[in-house]
């Protein structure tokens, strides 16, 4: 006979999945407006920890509420950053094939620059969910340096899993269907889950 209880566990794991995927889904289609991606990634961010804890329905509501409230905000510094991330991919290819000295020394900036922007995004997207709706950017530019500054080597994880997945991305384009807005919103949803603290029942005699 089948458990109920496991069977309960799989369908709540599924709906979590078909929850992230749907809002996948729309993140993609709205993406593809320039000005819409960084604004969509918004609305994505702060409806992730809902669609995992399954405590809120009505996601693609909220999404569009979401995007609509970040599009009047942050679309400005949002078309910066596509831009900025644009001529930064640019500048890395450039010089990754280019010759010569100078070479060297490009890629000696370029690379930590763009760790150094990615640790900034990442840290971003993770103390979105908590920030208020009314927040401007630099407030949360501000939060996100903090939350940097507390917890580098967990924000420098992050950077690494995002790099290597925009590395197989480059491979395989059609991950981008499925990952370009989930991968660093999950990333930074990790990121921003307090640590567990240590118990008497964490240490084995």
């Amino acid at each position: 006979m089948q458990n109920p209880g496991r069977t309960n566990t799989v369908l709540s794991k599924l709906a979590v999945v078909g929850d992230l995927l749907m809002l996948q889904l729309v993140f993609v289609v709205i993406s593809l407006g320039i000005l819409t991606v960084f604004p969509a990634a918004f609305a994505l961010q702060r409806l992730v920890p809902d669609a995992i804890s399954q405590e809120k329905p009505k996601l693609l509501r909220r999404f569009f509420g979401e995007f609509g409230r970040a599009m009047k905000r942050y679309w400005l510094p949002g078309f910066g950053l596509w831009t900025g991330g644009v001529l930064l991919a640019f500048g890395l290819s450039f010089w990754a094939y280019a010759e010569g000295p100078v070479r060297i020394f490009a890629l000696a900036v370029l690379i930590p620059l763009t760790g150094m922007i990615l640790g900034i995004y990442l840290s971003g997207l993770a103390i979105l969910p908590a920030a208020p709706q009314d927040a401007t950017f630099k407030e949360l530019f501000r939060s996100a340096n903090l939350f940097l500054l507390r917890r580098p080597l967990p924000v420098a994880g992050g950077v690494v899993v995002l790099l290597t997945w925009f590395a197989l991305a480059s491979q395989v384009p059609t991950l981008l269907l499925v990952g370009s807005g989930l991968v660093p919103a999950l990333t930074a949803y990790a990121l921003s889950r307090p640590r567990r603290e240590r118990t008497s029942e964490d240490v084995s005699i």
